[in-house]
């Protein structure tokens, strides 16, 4: 990288992996068959790129910088493997996905990651996994249990759609330049079927979001100033489910806010 004359952009939110032993761990997750079809998010200087490859993975790669995707290009170990030049949040998935099985990889910038999880896993044709590098603190908030600070709107949609497995934790000292804060690896085995039912799913997301709009507030109140949704509808909706009228949203798990959603449709 700098024999290219090349430095991170830090508009990008560019902090390169730099360990060979992390990228191939990060690879057998992606790919532990070694005939998988992966595409990466955002390749930088082809660390994970080329360990993809080397596991004999169907790679297909891309980054937002056409300086990088030049020099990916150029590189003659990484011959076997698609680059492209996108856009992580507007490339188009579904086209790729809609061609079969595939699973999606890469190390998020950490201001794209939370709606690029989302994103991925709501797609037509979306990965069999989603296995990522992001910021330890967005990995902790996948992971929270209701009751937990860490315990949010995340949480409930991600659950709603994958089960999350925290792979690796990486320390600053393997990024150039070293990010302030830390990492983790986490895979996505996105659910073929929600684990709870809802007969709006759109809906069922509104609500998540808007028990969450407002944290201090009761789950009731919350959903009145977010959505308009008058209280006592609310609070009717909880007591049918044998719920305090006060609580707070952090309080519900998945499958209590998939029936306060469909009661709060009635």
């Amino acid at each position: 990288m700098g024999a290219a004359g090349l430095r991170p952009k830090k508009r990008l939110g560019q902090n390169f992996l730099m360990d060979g032993a992390v990228a191939t761990k990060i690879a057998r997750l992606a790919a532990p068959g070694g005939n998988e079809r992966v595409l990466e998010i955002g390749a930088g200087t082809g660390a994970l790129t080329i360990a993809l490859d080397r596991l004999g993975a169907d790679v297909t790669a891309f980054d937002v910088d056409p300086e990088m995707v030049a020099i990916l290009r150029a590189r003659e170990d990484l011959a076997r493997v698609h680059i492209d030049e996108g856009d992580a949040l507007t490339y188009d998935y579904e086209s790729y996905g809609a061609r079969g099985p595939w699973i999606a990889a890469g190390n998020l910038p950490y201001n794209i990651a939370t709606p690029l999880m989302l994103k991925l896993l709501s797609l037509d044709h979306p990965p069999e996994r989603v296995i990522v590098m992001i910021q330890r603190d967005v990995a902790d908030r996948l992971m929270a249990k209701p009751g937990t600070a860490a315990y949010g709107s995340l949480s409930v949609a991600v659950g709603y759609r994958a089960r999350v497995e925290r792979a690796l934790v990486v320390s600053p000292a393997q990024f150039f330049p070293r990010p302030g804060v830390v990492s983790a690896v986490v895979v996505l085995h996105r659910h073929e079927t929600p684990p709870v039912a809802t007969r709006d799913p759109k809906f069922f997301e509104e609500v998540v979001r808007g028990s969450f709009a407002y944290r201090r507030k009761t789950l009731a109140n919350s959903l009145l100033l977010a959505l308009g949704i008058p209280r006592e509808r609310t609070v009717a909706a909880l007591a049918s489910l044998n719920r305090d009228p006060e609580i707070r949203g952090e309080n519900l798990d998945l499958a209590t806010f998939a029936a306060l959603a469909d009661a709060l449709a009635d």
